[in-house]
């Protein structure tokens, strides 16, 4: 008998993940489906449950209910395996199932999860730690920490408004970054850029809570899109902000989009990343595609 595996975390959404799986819990029950169920106790638990779950011989697939940052630490457990991943999103931001096509109702997710069709798409990989949709580097890694650190975003996801902690926190961030000169490496061409604000690498269009900074960006294209901003007055950089929500941004002078399989990133000052939301480190930074690696229900 195959079991689904279902991992909660209880914090997403200031807790509407741990409400939403009650109600999936009681579908389930209902229809008689065979599962199990691990709830988060604390920072990278996720990680260690998957990594003793996919030793067990009965996983029809492990299932992810949470947001952005429950499905980075279930990756990074389950990466190498050939288990499926579904998701029921619970979190804030919600990126990757918006990139992946997933239902945001709990519902309607749950029944794609059931059916079972599979897709099989890469991931990103930075210092050794896999990311599903987008690492941001500098003013966005930086936006990142805030974010994560700050009362709002609990506030405003109980409103069911995560995404707005986010535009808040930019606001916030702006007015005191300095934008760093960097040395970038794009599969073995290295170049100087100046006064560099951010560098989005992406998997997936969308990041905090549906803002298409790479627009064109595909996971099963062996490829990121990259995002590069410099050379731009704060005043500039809020007066274009409002257009990445359509992916509008890329036709201004200061934005410059490539693509690339792999790239090196050395700063001085250090920069801030984050990966799926979650912070990762400070540069230097060594990113990687890995092809066809996860399999997504």
């Amino acid at each position: 008998m195959k079991l689904y595996y279902f991992i909660v975390n209880k914090l997403s959404g200031s807790g509407r993940a741990l409400k939403i799986w009650y109600r999936i819990k009681n579908l389930l029950q209902e229809n008689q489906i065979d599962f199990d169920v691990f709830i988060t106790e604390r920072p990278h638990h996720a990680t260690e449950l998957v990594k003793e779950i996919i030793q067990k011989k009965d996983v029809k697939a492990i299932i992810a209910v949470g947001g952005d940052g429950t499905v980075h630490e279930i990756i990074n457990g389950l990466v190498g395996s050939k288990i499926p991943l579904g998701i029921i999103p619970a979190g804030s931001g919600n990126d990757f199932c918006r990139g992946m096509g997933i239902p945001l109702q709990y519902e309607r997710a749950l029944e794609r999860v059931l059916k079972g069709e599979q897709k099989i798409i890469d991931v990103g990989n930075i210092n050794n730690k896999f990311f599903a949709t987008i690492v941001g580097i500098g003013f966005d890694g930086q936006v990142a920490q805030q974010t994560n650190q700050s009362q709002n975003k609990k506030i405003l996801n109980l409103a069911g408004m995560g995404s707005i902690s986010y535009i808040v926190n930019v606001l916030k961030v702006l007015f005191y970054y300095k934008p760093t000169n960097i040395d970038l490496e794009i599969d073995q061409k290295l170049a100087k850029h100046q006064n560099v604000w951010l560098i989005a690498i992406a998997n997936s269009p969308f990041y905090a809570g549906g803002m298409m900074i790479c627009p064109n960006a595909k996971n099963d294209d062996q490829l990121f899109d990259i995002c590069i901003v410099k050379e731009i007055s704060r005043w500039q950089l809020l007066r274009i902000f409002p257009s990445v929500f359509k992916g509008k941004h890329v036709t201004h002078p200061s934005v410059t989009i490539l693509k690339a399989k792999q790239l090196k990133i050395m700063s001085n000052p250090p920069m801030t990343a984050h990966g799926d939301g979650e912070i990762i480190g400070e540069t230097p930074f060594k990113i990687m595609i890995s092809p066809s690696t996860l399999f997504v229900l």
